[in-house]
């Protein structure tokens, strides 16, 4: 499946669906790909990255330009990359999207270069990448601490990657949606509308990117700002990378890993909710926390820092009734089971998604729940190769929804195969903190 999105350079998740090389897609696609070519791992995040802008965003799109226009929207005549970001540095020799998505690339560097250390430092791929990863940190810690408490925040739904997720219900409500006349869905052709966000959703994404590029892509507080718990555990995973790349390069590290440590007690002070047993989403703008779990308010158990009353309460609480995991579900659902908005089949409000269990799996081997991370192992590894690799499932029935054959599900298939548990015949011991166990 890898090997029929490969175009040359990238992994293009899906041909049909999403034709062209998504920001976080490679970063999970690439720590799958580690594995079987490291030298193809590299490239895929190098590829990435030579898209950069000069203000040190990694945009979410880069567009290959032998694919017609009407392939996929928004395409790069919507993002008009080259001219409304011009004053941002946005590149001239390629056409990308302006947003970001969530920064999981240093930490996927990093796995990349333990998969063969050798042929990394003779291609010099850390000491290429390393200036251009601590720049994109260095742009979302200073340009997009919109709420002022020191966490980055979003300003739009597709950068945090959860695109239609019940946790943005509320501050999207204050957008109002651009004509329906205005676009057309290029999704529609590839997958169920039973499956994928409504119109609505849809005007109110493209308002959103509209005026963001109306504004020379120039961060600030807008209609929708929120702080994810998800983006900014996955920033302080990729600190603590970044940390690790240093040292690897011989250069001090000590304050790397002290921001990712500051980080942590901000993502504490500002997102942790203990009546929800979980993080929750900051909605900037109004100034208070947005009341839904969603499975981003788990994603912080990766963190090695994490207090560990506060990790054992995410474990209760991944393991309860609003999630299931290991009665109800063997994947974890995107969204509460048992809010109101849930639905079983509709993108980000409640089906499970194979990046997210996989990062919770890292997360639960992390802090000694080895037997609930096997059985997620187990479980991942199942549901994908009976859905046909699919996109995202139904938590219950894991029927695939979305597309099939997709990128990073293959991708992190892959991994699982080879990372395997100690004790597990099939394999190794899982990735714990960045290292190899």
């Amino acid at each position: 499946m890898l090997e029929a999105g490969w175009t040359g350079t990238s992994t293009v998740p899906s041909r049909g669906l999403y034709p062209h090389q998504w920001s976080w897609d490679s970063a999970f696609i690439a720590i799958g790909l580690r594995h079987v070519s490291p030298l193809r791992a590299q490239t895929e995040l190098e590829t990435l990255l030579a898209a950069q802008w000069a203000d040190g965003r990694i945009p979410h799109i880069v567009f290959n330009p032998s694919v017609p226009l009407d392939a996929y929207f928004p395409s790069p005549d919507f993002w008009r990359s080259s001219t409304a970001g011009r004053s941002a540095g946005a590149p001239r020799t390629v056409q990308t999207s302006g947003i970001v998505q969530p920064p999981v690339h240093a930490l996927a560097a990093w796995l990349v270069h333990l998969a063969d250390p050798g042929l990394s430092r003779a291609r010099g791929f850390l000491t290429r990448l390393y200036p251009r990863l601590a720049a994109w940190h260095r742009y979302l810690l200073h340009r997009r601490d919109l709420g002022g408490g020191g966490l980055v925040s979003v300003g739009h739904p597709w950068e945090q990657g959860m695109d239609n997720s019940p946790c943005w219900d509320r501050p999207l409500s204050r957008v109002t949606p651009a004509p329906a006349r205005s676009f057309r869905r290029a999704d529609l052709d590839h997958g169920s509308p039973e499956d994928r966000p409504t119109d609505l959703d849809y005007g109110r994404y493209v308002r959103l990117a509209s005026d963001y590029r109306d504004r020379g892509y120039a961060d600030g507080p807008g209609d929708f700002a929120v702080e994810d718990p998800a983006f900014n555990a996955l920033l302080i995973a990729s600190e603590y990378a970044l940390a690790r790349i240093a040292r690897e390069l011989g250069a001090a590290a000590s304050a790397r890993q002290d921001r990712a440590e500051r980080l942590t007690t901000a993502l504490v002070e500002r997102l942790w909710e203990p009546s929800a047993g979980m993080f929750l989403c900051r909605d900037v703008r109004a100034g208070e926390l947005i009341p839904e779990r969603g499975v981003s308010g788990l994603v912080p158990l990766l963190l090695p820092s994490l207090p560990r009353d506060l990790a054992a309460t995410l474990v209760r609480t991944l393991c309860g009734p609003h999630f299931g995991l290991g009665g109800t579900t063997r994947l974890v659902p995107s969204y509460d089971l048992l809010g109101e908005a849930f639905d079983p089949h509709r993108y980000w409000r409640g089906p499970a998604w194979f990046n997210t269990s996989w990062l919770l799996e890292r997360g639960l081997r992390l802090h000694g729940e080895r037997g609930r991370a096997d059985a997620l192992r187990r479980g991942i590894l199942h549901t994908a190769g009976a859905s046909d690799f699919a996109e995202y499932v139904d938590p219950y029935t894991a029927q695939a929804c979305g597309a099939t054959g997709f990128g990073w599900t293959a991708a992190l298939t892959l991994d699982l195969l080879h990372d395997r548990p100690a004790g597990d015949r099939n394999g190794v011991t899982a990735i714990k903190g960045g290292h190899r166990g």
